[in-house]
């Protein structure tokens, strides 16, 4: 069956129906630029709501498999590929990506001139798109829902044994940050993105983790205050959204990007290192570097393609904060260092009540 992406640019590309279309499906259109990771990229939730336009010519060829989800669903409102492989070549292969999206009622779009739409994209920035089995463009406005509500878990979790005890904010968080912690020893208590500060102190945590996550940061000012006062007592990882959000609990600014940064390639200047790491990242959103003047923060990585702020350190707190993934699903695994350094301080037991 054919169907239609319409962009809010005004222009329109054609394709073919994989899985069925049972009425329009609209949201913000990125790409992604992996050869691999379709997988995860579909069931991390900081793609709620988006249609993910995937770069590489042949996405599917190694199928969906039971071990490399990063949630329990996928979030993505819509896949667009060139080519789906209607076969998994893989040994622990259980769905065709077709199978796995029809599932979940998601439509996947092929035959599409993904080339020229990601032009597109590069050139008239993100923007929001429809998906129609019908030629005709509809009026499309900005996405004003909430996704970090509806991703974040609504009950406390406790994973792990023994070890440093780590609560991790849940703002849509992937599962392998969880696995990274719990896999180097920690107990971890994932708790939904707007617990009180007084029942995470009940918890008696030894460090928290400000997890990744969908949509502007800004939607989240009303808990700022809250992360400021928790952030500032307990020695701290923020990944992503997490990242954006210390930011902002400082009274930093944010900026969206043109088309963000998405991929398994993107190169980040460690200046503590010295070294360039190779990241995996998903994001529109970014820290404006002049806004962290006068706040006590030090950059400590910047992006390599276009200098934009991929990481922080407090001065004289335990507050580290990544743009980029250090867990590394999909990707390259440069910087799991991060979790190493972060679990350090941990075990130091710099708590800072201020």
């Amino acid at each position: 069956m054919k169907a239609y992406l319409h962009l809010a640019s005004g222009k329109t590309f054609s394709g073919k129906l994989a899985t069925p279309l049972e009425k329009k499906v609209s949201g913000e259109i990125v790409f992604f630029t992996g050869m691999t990771g379709y997988q995860e990229v579909l069931t991390d939730p900081s793609y709620k709501n988006q249609i993910i336009v995937f770069t590489y010519p042949l996405i599917g060829n190694y199928g969906i498999n039971d071990e490399d989800f990063e949630s329990k669903r996928p979030h993505v409102a819509a896949a667009v590929v060139y080519e789906a492989s209607n076969e998994g070549f893989h040994y622990g292969v259980k769905y065709s990506l077709a199978e796995y999206l029809r599932h979940w009622n998601i439509p996947l779009l092929t035959h599409v001139d993904t080339r020229a739409l990601v032009k597109e994209i590069r050139m008239e920035g993100t923007m929001m798109a429809e998906l129609s089995s019908s030629p005709i463009p509809a009026v499309m406005d900005e996405e004003t829902t909430f996704p970090v509500c509806a991703v974040s878990t609504k009950k406390m979790e406790t994973y792990g044994q023994g070890g440093p005890h780590i609560v991790l904010i849940d703002f849509g968080y992937k599962k392998s940050i969880l696995q990274s912690l719990v896999s180097r020893g920690c107990q971890v208590t994932v708790v939904p993105h707007d617990t009180a500060p007084e029942a995470i102190d009940a918890l008696k945590p030894d460090g928290l983790v400000l997890s990744n996550g969908p949509g502007d940061p800004k939607q989240l000012s009303v808990r700022l205050p809250a992360i400021r006062q928790l952030i500032d007592r307990y020695p701290t990882l923020a990944i992503c959204l997490g990242h954006q959000l210390v930011a902002l609990a400082y009274g930093a600014n944010t900026e969206k990007l043109r088309f963000g940064h998405r991929g398994a390639n993107q190169p980040v200047w460690d200046a503590v290192k010295q070294k360039v790491m190779i990241t995996s990242q998903n994001h529109s959103y970014v820290v404006k570097e002049k806004s962290l003047e006068g706040k006590p923060f030090a950059i400590r990585f910047i992006n390599i393609n276009d200098g934009s702020v991929e990481g922080m350190i407090h001065r004289d707190k335990p507050i580290l904060s990544v743009q980029y993934h250090p867990e590394a699903h999909p990707g390259p695994q440069d910087t799991g260092y991060i979790f190493d350094e972060f679990l350090q301080t941990v075990a130091k037991g710099e708590k800072v009540y201020a």
